[in-house]
Formats: C-alpha cells, structure tokens, sequence
C-alpha cells in the first residue's frame, strides 16, 4: 500500500478513537525502536512470557521474536495488561531448528546477536557495545539459552551479581537489560529511531487493535475512496 494511501487511511480510522488516544499514540510512536529487539528461546512459563511483553513495550522495544522449539509462547493477560497489542511478535515454529532460522534472519538484518548469559568471554551492560542494531537473547527459566543459540551468539552479555543466587529469572533479566541499554541508546548518536513509514505501519496497526470491527471501517474506506475516483 502506498506512504499516501495508508496516512488517508490512518487518518479515516484515528476518526473513531478519542483526541486524547490520538496524542497519545503520536507521542509515543516517537520513543519506539528497532535497534534493539528481543529474542525469546522455549519460554513457557505465561507469567514471566507476560512481563517481558509488559517490559519491551515499557522501554519501547516494538519487535519481539519468539522462538518455539519445544514449547509454545502463552501471554498471561492479568501480567501483559494489553501490552502484546502495542508489540510486532513474530514467531518462529514452522522449521526443524527455528533457533538457528532465527538467528540467520536478524544477522541478515544487521544485528549483533547477544546471548544474555554468564559465559566465560561476556561483558558488562555498560561496556556492551551499541553501535550495531543488537538483538539480546533470552533462554528458558530452567535451562537458560540453548547450545545452539551460544554457539551463534556474537557476544555474551551478563547482570553484575554479589548474592548468593546464581541468577534472575527472565523478567527480573529482561528489565534491568533493557532499561540499562534503552537509557544508553536514547543518549548516544546512533539512528535508533523509526523511519516515517515504520511509524506508519505501526500506528496503523494500533488504531486496528482499539477500534471496534477495524476491518469493516477499512472495508468502508476503500469502498468510499473507489466511488470517488469513479
């Protein structure tokens, strides 16, 4: 669809939201990114897939990528609280290793793939380098990230710790990782932001989810524009 088309069509839709949603939604549309996004390995417990939704959405990382292997990805809605509407999920099931199909699409993207855990050769979140798009990957609660997915990792990225407890569990991980990395991108010189036509798509795709039967108005719309161009 073309840049024009789809902001006549944003605008038609945004026509049934309130003005308040409407700011809302350009005001945050701004602080979205792709430079950074998230990758999730068999995660399967609903409560920790629900809070890194309800984290990425809350530093404003648009894509997650959900690698099902083994389990599939369930989103507890009392823990999201909405937040998966406001998110690209792209899943990745239909291979014999989605891991390794994952991981050769994001590299094709440009991104610098970062396993987020204890290894011998990792790093520090503020010595983490930002100056590749990066994706951080997140393994399961019980195993961590597959061998797979360490093998072709780029780098290794580790919490700090001085307790007794060996780790976080994957929420607790993904928060303190992203705010920490979020933060630093925001005030670096690195292009992290959308381009206009991102920010199209992805507005458009939030009008959709909070507007009643979207898809009869858009029907509408069309129907409207072919009887003007008649």
């Amino acid at each position: 669809m073309e840049h024009s088309i789809k902001s006549e069509l944003l605008n038609f839709l945004e026509s049934f939201i309130s003005e308040n949603k409407r700011g809302l939604f350009k005001k945050t549309i701004e602080y979205r990114t792709r430079y950074i996004t998230v990758v999730l390995e068999d995660i399967f417990q609903p409560h920790n897939a629900s809070a890194v939704l309800r984290t990425c959405d809350c530093f404003g990382v648009q894509d997650v990528h959900i690698i099902e292997n083994r389990n599939l990805y369930e989103v507890n809605p009392d823990v999201a609280l909405g937040s998966a509407k406001w998110l690209t999920l792209k899943k990745y099931n239909e291979g014999k290793n989605n891991t390794l199909d994952t991981i050769g699409k994001l590299k094709s993207e440009g991104y610098t793939i970062v396993a987020t855990t204890p290894h011998e050769n990792d790093t520090t979140l503020d010595q983490l380098d930002l100056s590749k798009k990066t994706a951080l990957l997140f393994g399961t609660e019980l195993n961590g990230l597959s061998d797979i997915a360490l093998e072709n990792a780029d780098e290794f990225v580790k919490i700090p710790m001085y307790g007794f407890t060996e780790s976080f569990n994957i929420s607790v991980s993904a928060a303190i990782i992203l705010h920490q990395l979020t933060e630093k991108l925001r005030g670096s010189e690195y292009s992290w932001q959308l381009t206009e036509e991102e920010k199209l798509d992805i507005r458009l795709d939030w009008v959709r989810n909070v507007v009643k039967k979207s898809d009869l108005a858009e029907e509408e719309f069309f129907a409207r524009k072919r009887n003007r161009n008649k």
